[in-house]
């Protein structure tokens, strides 16, 4: 597409080359006046505009239809995928109303948190394709039932707690968007902390902050945390995308983050959401 681009940027430029040259031409060999100006000028401005509507409709209109075709497919693909996670909803809880063994209803039980992570991660899916597509469109938010949302999804894991101290301050975000980052937030925060240890979060004025009790960095892995694919612990589980992604999302929303941590001592992450609050 580069390629495409640059070609089309120096056929233009010759074509404006060309012009000038006619221009010079013309008055030249005709004598300069207003009238023969004019003609001149109207000349130029109409090869111009069509040699300009006909290049970009070349480079233009490959891309229009690639997404649209885009668009297609992914809609025909996600709605099949949509039908088989709606089977599995639908025989768990029905499972679930006849089973009275207790072992059998944990099973269903975990088929039952996988299904509704499945209908997240699909969710998620959804949301890159139409981001990549056009704009997504802004919603307005009780900040304190979305963090208790996020909250009740990782406390399923059985593993750490979590304190949350939020009042209904409303934001106007990219949900899904917003919400991955805070996943992407709480996810690390109990990667790198102990079981035992809750994670905190707080909001103060327009400060939202997470705050963990885990092995915490040094200043040398702070200064690498947002690029993609690092990692502070290697022994850890992940991919080492969550802090970019939530760095990206943060830059697009112009929502102010910073990192403070200790090592040993924990790890805290403070954002601003002064542009985003209503």
């Amino acid at each position: 597409m580069r390629r495409k681009i640059l070609l089309a940027t120096l056929s233009y430029f010759s074509s404006v080359v060309i012009l000038l040259s006619f221009l010079y031409w013309f008055l030249r060999n005709e004598g300069f006046s207003e009238s023969n100006f004019l003609i001149a000028m109207v000349i130029i401005l109409a090869l111009a505009l069509g040699w300009g509507y006909i290049i970009s409709s070349h480079l233009l209109a490959p891309k229009e239809d690639l997404d649209e075709n885009l668009s297609q497919l992914s809609s025909e693909i996600l709605h099949e995928l949509n039908i088989p996670l709606s089977t599995i909803k639908a025989n768990t809880s029905l499972l679930k109303k006849k089973l009275q063994d207790e072992k059998s209803l944990q099973r269903i039980n975990r088929i039952e948190a996988s299904s509704v992570r499945l209908e997240r991660l699909y969710e998620e899916l959804v949301y890159s394709i139409k981001k990549e597509l056009h704009p997504i469109e802004k919603e307005t938010l009780v900040l304190r039932l979305l963090l208790q949302e996020r909250i009740e999804v990782f406390e399923a894991f059985g593993r750490n707690g979590f304190l949350l101290d939020a009042d209904d301050k409303k934001i106007r975000v990219d949900k899904i968007g917003f919400e991955k980052m805070i996943d992407n937030l709480l996810m690390n925060a109990m990667k790198y902390s102990s079981k035992e240890s809750p994670i905190k979060i707080l909001l103060e004025e327009n400060i939202l902050m997470i705050i963990d009790e885990g092995i915490g960095m040094d200043e040398t892995q702070l200064l690498k945390v947002y690029e993609r694919y690092y990692q502070s612990d290697n022994r850890r589980d992940g991919e080492g995308i969550g802090l970019a992604l939530v760095k990206a999302y943060c830059d697009e929303e112009d929502i102010d983050i910073q990192i403070q941590s200790e090592k040993g001592e924990g790890t805290s992450i403070s954002l601003n959401l002064q542009r985003v609050h209503i």
